[in-house]
């Protein structure tokens, strides 16, 4: 989905060795501790200033870990505001688990599961921003990060849908076609651009494809 470039790409660290994220080292609990304190403090600051207000030297102060650590599980702040999208993805992920859609159409109930995501952005827009305009500077390096959020906006979709077996490669086109749509929806809402009714009547409007 194309988006308008930002005027100016953020500054990140230079590489560094792989973080202990990373899917081929597993956490240990004193660092998942610690990456989850790290989250929290990009959250907290997030929602207090936006995307310009999460400073990762504060982050590392907030948190409680040195600042070389903190590069060591996020190379920048991209990566590490695009993990925290992660982080609330999941939690909504768990919500909807919890308290899943009433709705009988399978098109009815994911129009429904992402009106509710993107109204709890809404109560956020601070951190929503912060978020979404990580995702729009991420460049190759952050590309595990941002299929993490694809994946889980993918499964939360498909969970909406209630499948009784696979889907199919038409309805995962579908699916594709509706994340593409709620990401540029969110997009155009944060910039004024878009109502919360005409964000709505789209997500509305594209969730009819999986009923096709």
């Amino acid at each position: 989905m194309p988006t308008p470039p930002p005027p100016s790409q953020p500054s990140s660290s230079p590489s560094l060795p792989s973080s202990p994220s990373s899917p081929s080292a597993p956490l240990t609990e004193r660092q998942e501790a610690r990456r989850r304190r790290i989250l929290q403090a990009s959250a907290r600051l997030a929602r207090r200033g936006g995307f310009d207000a999460v400073q990762m030297r504060e982050v590392a102060e907030t948190s409680n870990v040195a600042l070389g650590t903190l590069y060591r599980y996020f190379p920048s702040k991209v990566h590490l505001l695009v993990a925290t999208m992660q982080d609330q993805l999941q939690h909504m992920h768990e919500t909807l688990h919890k308290r899943p859609p009433q709705e009988t159409e399978a098109a009815a109930r994911v129009a429904e599961t992402l009106m509710r995501a993107f109204r709890a952005l809404q109560r956020e827009p601070q951190l929503a921003d912060a978020m979404v305009r990580a995702l729009n500077f991420a460049d190759r390096s952050v590309s595990p990060e941002v299929d993490t959020v694809s994946r889980l906006t993918t499964a939360i979709i498909l969970d909406a849908m209630g499948l009784e077996g696979p889907p199919t490669p038409e309805q995962l086109s579908a699916v594709r076609v509706i994340e593409h749509t709620w990401h540029s929806a969110l997009i155009t809402w944060l910039s004024g651009r878009a109502s919360i009714a005409q964000v709505k009547i789209d997500i509305e409007t594209v969730c009819r494809l999986i009923d096709e």
